[in-house]
């Protein structure tokens, strides 16, 4: 099931999106405030968010470029604000869409439906502000662009295609170098140190999730 972010200052708002969502199988998680939710991202995931532009402390807006610093969860701006220059803004800043109230409903559950393909579709893997792109073997968090070789990156996009399986080190080499002889173990060992190092460097905290299973191997937990 889909999890999905409500932020919008009106508990009426909140609550009659949540009765549109649910019975479309749509998990509802509602906040009143950006910062409750931004506070949410940190510690959880979420498949897509749905935010309100006036809201007090920090307004949409705000919300929208923070949460891009860190996350490329996709953003649907629901908001009653409609004239054009505010449309364009929301979408220059990192927004997927951008809906009007009053809405209508099919038209909102088909416009969430739509950015979750294009999402699901793409060739980018996403952890907790980690981004993997398959396409330019590019590897960035928070913005931050990490150097890693072509080894690295391919263990990297298995860990996180493959969250809490844990791969010996025979089959990492198998996968990755094509081979598996035992007495070059510390082939992985050297790779995975490298990697946690450079994702340490970015401020990810790459001990919490690329963790040794002693006598066995490596895997990446997924905690949430």
């Amino acid at each position: 099931m889909r999890k999905i972010l409500i932020v919008d200052d009106e508990i009426r708002m909140l609550d009659l999106l949540t009765l549109y969502l649910k019975p479309k199988g749509y998990i509802c998680l509602k906040f009143t405030s950006a910062m409750e939710a931004i506070s949410y991202l940190e510690k959880e995931q979420a498949d897509l968010i749905l935010l309100d532009i006036m809201m007090p402390e920090m307004d949409g807006w705000e919300a929208c470029k923070e949460i891009r610093k860190n996350w490329d969860i996709p953003i649907i701006m629901l908001t009653a604000r409609n004239e054009k220059a505010d449309i364009v803004n929301g979408l220059k800043i990192g927004a997927d869409d951008y809906i009007s109230k009053p809405f209508d409903e099919e038209e909102l559950i088909a416009r969430m439906e739509a950015v979750l393909r294009r999402k699901s579709s793409s060739n980018l893997l996403y952890f907790n502000g980690l981004t993997l792109n398959e396409e330019s073997f590019e590897v960035s968090y928070a913005g931050q662009k990490i150097p890693v070789t072509p080894k690295e990156f391919a263990l990297l996009g298995l860990f996180l295609q493959n969250r809490n399986k844990v791969f010996t080190r025979e089959h990492l080499l198998t996968s990755i170098w094509g081979y598996a002889v035992s007495t070059e173990d510390r082939t992985i060992d050297s790779h995975v140190r490298n990697l946690r190092e450079k994702l340490r460097k970015t401020g990810f905290p790459a001990e919490e999730y690329l963790t040794t299973v002693w006598g066995m191997g490596y895997k990446w937990v997924n905690k949430n």
